[in-house]
């Protein structure tokens, strides 16, 4: 067994992430669909500590009982492809212990994230043995969102099914209010419903490129998904309105659901404000509503990173 880092263990955060827009162009021929998303992670997310063992051996809990602690477990899998690939940890094995927040099956990449962050960690503490490149390959073979939380970039827009990243500033200046309904939506059932009537419109990416690393305007915000979804579930519809109505400038699903996001501009609401409109929103749509903000870092380079 390869000498690994003297950390032998680390604690980091998995965050959650919105969609402040989602565009699908077209579906392929593999089955996935290209998509051109702008992605940004929150301060609000998932615990994820590793402790490394000289045993080879992968060891998984959950604080959340429903969700496996086995091999079908996509951290686990991280744990595995990491491993697979490694020289300096040959030999080696982990504890992995997750602090389950972000819901499951939420549209805010929970499980993802954990996959992510896994890799993350663990090339940290092996002295960094993959290049980001490296790394996100390796990714992208769990899931087609598990990149985005291996770069350290908080904040992309991003085209392919999601691997092609340009990083671009954090979003500043808002309260995220995450409401979830206390349901899960499946993702592959809603692009399975996906009516492409809109793959032709003119990119969205193309432009935003031409000024990155700038900040793409609030008012671009959409999501193609929305109207799968909420058709489904009008209760979704029912958030966003309350939403907008409590004072968020923009109230969108992420990903394909079914937790919806308000933003609400720190100029007009008060920290103690937004406290109060999401004890408002539990009464109303249950437990599962998070105060939380854009997170920031890294600082982006405004160079797209594909494999």
């Amino acid at each position: 067994m390869t000498d690994f880092n003297h950390h032998r263990a680390v604690v980091l955060l998995a965050p959650a992430k919105i969609n402040l827009f989602l565009h699908v162009r077209r579906k392929r021929a593999d089955g996935y669909h290209d998509l051109e998303t702008w992605m940004q992670k929150l301060d609000f997310g998932d615990t994820i500590e590793l402790c490394l063992r000289k045993d080879g051996l992968v060891r998984l809990d959950c604080s959340d009982p429903s969700l496996p602690a086995d091999r079908s477990n996509l951290a686990w899998k991280a744990a595995d492809a990491f491993f697979f690939a490694s020289r300096r940890g040959k030999g080696c094995g982990v504890d992995i212990r997750i602090g389950k927040r972000i819901p499951v099956a939420a549209g805010l990449g929970g499980g993802s994230s954990d996959a992510g962050t896994v890799l993350r960690g663990l090339n940290s503490l092996f002295d960094s043995e993959f290049s980001r490149s490296e790394l996100c390959a390796m990714a992208l073979r769990l899931g087609a969102d598990v990149p985005f939380f291996v770069v350290e970039d908080d904040a992309v827009l991003a085209e392919g099914v999601g691997e092609v990243m340009y990083p671009v500033p954090s979003l500043k200046g808002y309260s995220v209010l995450l409401v979830n309904p206390g349901f899960s939506v499946s993702t592959r059932w809603v692009y399975e419903n996906l009516g492409l009537t809109s793959t032709l419109k003119e990119s969205k990416l193309a432009s935003f490129r031409k000024d990155a690393p700038d900040t793409p305007s609030l008012g671009t915000l959409s999501n193609d998904l929305e109207r799968v979804t909420l058709a489904q579930y009008p209760e979704l519809a029912s958030i966003k309105e309350n939403l907008l109505e409590a004072g968020a400038e923009v109230a969108l699903m992420s990903g394909s659901g079914p937790t919806v996001y308000g933003l609400f501009p720190d100029v007009s609401i008060s920290t103690a404000e937004m406290q109060t409109i999401a004890v408002r929103m539990k009464r109303k749509f249950g437990k599962m509503v998070f105060v939380a903000r854009a997170k920031s870092g890294a600082s982006p380079s405004g160079k797209g990173t594909g494999f």
